[in-house]
């Protein structure tokens, strides 16, 4: 299956999507720290899967999975501290957090189909 059809990569990119769209009202202060860096975070996990999915191995393809996940969690961490500066409502803090959590599911059953396919 290709990368674009996978449903885990599918709601992790809407999720960048939208955080962009949130970032965009941090306050300009916040561009080249809490922004930059929550931004890439998001990015990091569809596209992990992107490069995960084009490697030669299922080896390489398990690795780049782990990495999407520690970015996932790097980006809940930084939506924490978007909301508790109060640069995003609890509102749409929990909205995302319910959203990630979902994400972190499906990026957890693809590891471990993953690792069941190369047994």
């Amino acid at each position: 299956m290709h990368w674009d059809k996978l449903k885990v990569w599918d709601k992790s990119h809407q999720l960048v999507l939208d955080i962009y769209k949130i970032t965009a009202a941090f306050p300009k202060a916040e561009l080249y720290a809490l922004t930059s860096q929550i931004r890439r975070s998001a990015l990091s996990v569809p596209a992990n899967i992107v490069e995960g999915q084009s490697r030669n191995t299922t080896k390489e393809y398990h690795q780049f999975l782990f990495n999407a996940r520690g970015s996932l969690e790097e980006t809940r961490y930084y939506l924490r501290v978007a909301r508790d500066l109060e640069y995003i409502t609890e509102k749409e803090y929990s909205g995302l957090e319910s959203r990630y959590e979902e994400v972190s599911r499906m990026l957890n059953s693809l590891i471990q189909s993953i690792k069941k396919m190369s047994k």
